[in-house]
């Protein structure tokens, strides 16, 4: 008998774990957002005047892409290690939507705080 008490137990706890457990909303992942911007690299470190259309491209597609705030969020800590390691000339980085006519929802730097992101 207390066998089964401890499986009740267990097995409550483990409801209630579930439960109580934050999911995560972010539907993107750094995979993604690393093969959106990947044509952009080159241009970002030395390119100059508009970036190729495959970079205009990536980065249209992950505008789409991120649009809840979870998804924004795993998006910008992604493009910030990705800048601190490539270290982007950071005017092209900041022009780049603009660049694209586009708009992202996070900047493209290694500085950015993206516990502000919304």
């Amino acid at each position: 008998m207390n066998s089964s008490r401890v499986v009740v137990s267990a097995i409550a706890a483990l409801i209630m774990f579930l439960f109580l457990t934050p999911k995560s909303e972010a539907a993107i992942s750094c995979s993604d957002v690393l093969k959106d911007l990947r044509p952009c690299v080159n241009y970002l470190k030395s390119g100059s005047g508009k970036p190729p259309a495959a970079c205009c491209s990536g980065a249209s597609a992950l505008a789409s892409a991120a649009t809840s705030t979870a998804d924004k969020k795993t998006a910008c800590g992604c493009i910030k290690t990705a800048a601190q390691k490539m270290n982007p000339n950071s005017q092209l980085a900041q022009a780049l939507p603009t660049n694209c006519g586009i708009t992202l929802p996070v900047p493209v730097s290694p500085n950015v705080d993206c516990s502000k992101i919304n």
